[in-house]
C-alpha cells in the first residue's frame, strides 16, 4: 500500500506541474493571472493527493462526495495529459529549427502587419491549449458514458485437448475487478446478480480486486456476489485491493457469503468419474510472504495428467502456470488498460493486456477488461464485461 501511494502521489504532482507549465506559464498571462494559475494547480494537486488518502477515513456519506470528486478530477487528469503530450513533437522541432536557423538568416520582425516570433508561439500556445481543453472534455464525457453503461457479455470459446468430455460445454461467468466501494456499491452488485443468474452459468469466478474498502463499509453492497445460482458454486481469488482492503476479513467475510475461498488452493469438480481440478493463488504482489502467491502449495498433491484452470488475478503469473502444466488461466487485473493510450504503458508491467491467448504449448490465458473500474468512472475504448467462457473438448489450437 505504501508503494501504490508514493508512485501515486509522485505521479499526480509531475502530472499537475506539467500542465501548469503548458496552460499558465506558456499561454504568457499577466502577474496576477499567473499567480492565480500556479495556486489552481497547486490546489488541485494538493486536493488529489490529500482526497486520495482521506476518502477511507471519513464517514461514508461525506467519502463518498470526496472520493466522487477526487476520481472525476484524475479521469480528466488521465486525458487531458496524453492529449496535451501530443503537441510535444512538435514543440521540440520548433526548437530544434530555431537553432538550427542560419546564422545570416534574421528572425521574422514584429511589424504592422506581422506578429512577432513571440507573439505567433503564444498565440499557438494559446490554441494548442483550449483545443486540448476541449477535446479532453469531450473524451471525458464519452468515457464517463462507457463506464457508467452496462458491462457488455462477451462470449468466450475455450478448446482444452484435456477437458473430460462430460464437462464438455462447461458454463463459466468470470466477474473481475468490480471494485466495490466509493463510487460502486449495492445497486451496481444487486445488477450482476441478475445478469449473471440470466446466464445460467455452471460455475462463477470472481478472479480479485472486488472491493476498495474494509469490511464493515462494504459488507451490505457486496452481499449479492455470494447469491449466484452456479451448480458448482462460486469461487474467488484475492487481487491487490484486496490487500490493501484488509486480506484475512474480506476473505473470512466470502466464506460467510458461501464463496469458496481459494488462497493457494485448489477445489475438483466432479461429474461421475470426471474430474476438473480448479486451482487458486494469492495475488501476485503477495508473493515471497507468508500466505502470499504460492503456486507449488496450491498444486502439490495434484494428478498432473487431470485438466486444471487456474484462477490468478494478475496475467504475471503465466508463467508460472505453464511450467505447473496447467491448461487455463483466467486474470484481470490490467482493466484492458481502461482509458486509452495506457493499455499499451500496461504492457510494461504485464504479458497481457486483455483477451484470450496462447502462452506455450499447451496453456491458454483469458484476461478480462474488469467488471466495473478502479478510480475515475471513465473508460476510453474498452467497455467493462461480463465474461461467459465456454470449455469445449478438443485441440486446443481451435480455440477463438
Amino acid at each position: 500500500m505504501f508503494i501504490f501511494i508514493a508512485v501515486m502521489v509522485t505521479a499526480v504532482v509531475l502530472a499537475h506541474r506539467y500542465l501548469y507549465l503548458r496552460f499558465v506559464r506558456d499561454l504568457d498571462p499577466s502577474d496576477r493571472w499567473r499567480r492565480i494559475g500556479r495556486n489552481f494547480w497547486i490546489g488541485a494537486a494538493t486536493f488529489q493527493v490529500a482526497g486520495m488518502i482521506g476518502f477511507r477515513f471519513l464517514s461514508p456519506s461525506i467519502g463518498v462526495v470526496l472520493a466522487g470528486a477526487v476520481f472525476c478530477w484524475l479521469g480528466l487528469l488521465a486525458i487531458l495529459l496524453p492529449i496535451t503530450l501530443l503537441g510535444e513533437p512538435f514543440r521540440l522541432m520548433r526548437r530544434v529549427w530555431s537553432k538550427l536557423r542560419p546564422a545570416g538568416e534574421a528572425a521574422p520582425k514584429a511589424g504592422a502587419d506581422a506578429p512577432s516570433d513571440p507573439q505567433r508561439r503564444i498565440a499557438l500556445a494559446r490554441f494548442t491549449a483550449a483545443v486540448s481543453a476541449a477535446g479532453s472534455a469531450s473524451v471525458a464525457a464519452a468515457g464517463v458514458r462507457t463506464a457508467l453503461s452496462e458491462p457488455e457479455l462477451r462470449e468466450v470459446r475455450v478448446v482444452l485437448d484435456r477437458l473430460p468430455k462430460a464437462f464438455d460445454g462447461l458454463r463459466i461467468v468470470q466477474l473481475s475487478d468490480i471494485h466495490v466501494g466509493p463510487t460502486i456499491g449495492r445497486e451496481f452488485t444487486e445488477h450482476l446478480l441478475e445478469r449473471v443468474t440470466a446466464l445460467a452459468p455452471d460455475l462463477v469466478v470472481l478472479t480479485g480486486d472486488l472491493v476498495d474498502g474494509s469490511v464493515e463499509r462494504l459488507a451490505e453492497d457486496v452481499a449479492p456476489l455470494g447469491r449466484f445460482p452456479a451448480r458448482f458454486g462460486t469461487l474467488f481469488c484475492t487481487g491487490n485491493h484486496e490487500y490493501y482492503s484488509g486480506v484475512d476479513p474480506w476473505c473470512a467475510h466470502f466464506e460467510s457469503l458461501g464463496i469458496r475461498v481459494l488462497r493457494n488452493a485448489r477445489h475438483t469438480l466432479t461429474l461421475g468419474d470426471a474430474a476438473l481440478d480448479i486451482v487458486g493463488v494469492d495475488d501476485w504482489g503477495g508473493r515471497g510472504r507468508p500466505g502470499g502467491f504460492d503456486l507449488d502449495a496450491a498444486v502439490a498433491g495434484r494428478d498432473a495428467t487431470r485438466c486444471a484452470v487456474l484462477l490468478c488475478h494478475q496475467p504475471k503469473g503465466v508463467d508460472a502456470a505453464a511450467a505447473a502444466g496447467l491448461d487455463l488461466v483466467l486474470s484481470g487485473h490490467t482493466h484492458g488498460g481502461q482509458i486509452w493510450p495506457y493499455n499499451y504503458f500496461v504492457l510494461f508491467q504485464q504479458p497481457y493486456v486483455k483477451g484470450l491467448h496462447r502462452h506455450g504449448e499447451h496453456t491458454q490465458i483469458y484476461v478480462h477488461t474488469g467488471t466495473g473500474y478502479w478510480g475515475p468512472p471513465i473508460r476510453v475504448k474498452v467497455p467493462a464485461e461480463i465474461a461467459l467462457i465456454t470449455l469445449v473438448c478438443g485441440p486446443t489450437s481451435a480455440s477463438a
